[in-house]
């Protein structure tokens, strides 16, 4: 059992690395106008990904802590924000970002009731 562990791990990267390059080379170059890659360079690419992104493992991933991080400073900068100051933050979003496609869905439907 100890045995398969390790000849199952490497199998895996094996495969990924054949999947890599099979997507890379049949949607890439049609798509994006770059060149073929071979097995090694795959390879290479998975292994890039892993050190930039994370990924495989239980807690690989650069979004997993971070993502828990960033929203307890927020929780806690807006329960430390007066009831002013959180408008004045939503209205702020608001500007930026627009009303959304949701109250724009909102207004069409009164819009049309009223019609």
């Amino acid at each position: 059992m100890v045995i398969l562990f390790p000849i199952f791990f490497i199998a895996a990267i094996l495969l990924f690395g054949a999947i890599v390059m099979l997507l890379w080379n049949n949607i890439l170059p049609a798509v994006i106008g770059v060149k073929t890659i071979t097995y090694l360079q795959a390879l290479g690419i998975l292994v890039l990904s892993k050190i930039l992104f994370g990924g495989f493992g239980r807690r690989g991933g650069w979004h997993r802590g971070r993502h828990e991080e960033w929203r307890s400073k927020w929780q806690e900068k807006w329960a430390a924000m007066t009831p002013e100051e959180r408008e004045k933050f939503k209205a702020e979003w608001k500007n930026r970002c627009g009303s959304g496609w949701w109250n724009k869905q909102q207004e069409n439907t009164s819009a049309t009731k009223a019609e």
